[in-house]
């Protein structure tokens, strides 16, 4: 039997996931819909979603992420597809399986979940027990699915954070929890990416006793990476993740930023290594060529003992 993404980290092995599947979607054709992102490729585009997985395979990733992150049936709802969710459910997680299937690595899945409000918009929430109800359905249909572990992705406040890691977790599976972050404008505080009024610290606080496997700063630029390491180190003394956008996109403006080379993607995931990370991937801009840099580029793949992990900034 293969050994599973816990058993590297167990050994002193940083495992190395995937990058942005949606934007890689989005940089090879398939149209961003403005309220629920990429989350029908996987019935309008299934050949192109199942080719994004391939190649992150490929490229060496040993974790791959379902297009799930917006395909919880509030946001489809809104989008005017909520009858398709249980077959889009099936044909996205499909993709996945399929890719694995044709590469004949084995990669674990895992299944995101996020809190994304319709069109990137929190006044578009439901209501609360609608919310909830739908994170409580999204997991388990994850789950039933066959995914090995649900990554939550891009929680940024406490109440629907703590709705969706509940749910998670119910299901008995490894659960991930991703957390977005940048600096802030006046004081570089690491604060919740849409959200500069929560602080990373205070997300934390509010989430961490529910004991997620991982927590991840992911969708972070690289520039905030080093302070959400250590805010969430100073609170969290299990294994961290690092997979960071590498060129951010504003999806109410549909513009993108430049994205960093491989090469420098490579160079600054080396870093993170050796102040502990034990998962390194990438999100928004990371093509499958710098998940490859990652394999290239670095000697080792390894998680430095506690008492040698660098702990500046």
């Amino acid at each position: 039997m293969s050994s599973t993404w816990q058993d590297e980290i167990a050994a002193g092995r940083a495992v190395v996931i995937d990058g942005g599947t949606g934007a890689e979607l989005e940089r090879r054709g398939v149209a961003l819909d403005p309220t629920c992102w990429h989350a029908l490729a996987g019935l309008t585009h299934h050949a192109e979603l199942v080719a994004v997985h391939v190649d992150f395979i490929n490229a060496g990733a040993r974790v791959i992420t379902t297009n799930t992150f917006a395909t919880h049936r509030y946001v489809l709802a809104a989008a005017g597809d909520a009858s398709t969710y249980s077959r889009l459910a099936h044909a996205t997680v499909t993709a996945a399986r399929r890719a694995r299937m044709e590469t004949g690595i084995p990669v674990e899945i895992a299944g995101s979940l996020s809190c994304m409000p319709p069109a990137f918009d929190v006044a578009n929430y439901p209501r609360d027990n609608a919310a909830r109800k739908s994170y409580v359905e999204q997991a388990h249909t994850l789950a039933d699915l066959g995914v090995d572990l649900i990554a939550l992705e891009m929680i940024q406040d406490a109440r629907h954070g703590g709705w969706a890691l509940d749910a998670a977790i119910a299901t008995g599976l490894p659960v991930w929890l991703g957390i977005a972050a940048r600096a802030h404008p006046q004081t570089a505080e690491p604060v919740c990416f849409d959200r500069a009024e929560t602080s990373i610290d205070s997300l934390l606080c509010e989430l961490l006793d529910r004991r997620p496997d991982v927590v991840n700063i992911m969708h972070t630029p690289v520039s905030a990476i080093d302070a959400a390491f250590d805010c969430v180190r100073a609170r969290w003394n299990g294994p961290i993740g690092i997979y960071p956008e590498v060129g951010s996109f504003d999806a109410v403006k549909r513009t993108r930023s430049a994205r960093l080379s491989p090469s420098a993607f490579a160079a600054a995931a080396n870093g993170w290594l050796q102040r502990g990370a034990a998962l390194i991937g990438g999100c928004c801009g990371a093509t499958p060529s710098h998940i490859g840099a990652l394999i290239d580029e670095l000697q080792e793949l390894r998680i430095p003992a506690a008492g040698n992990a660098e702990t500046g900034s």
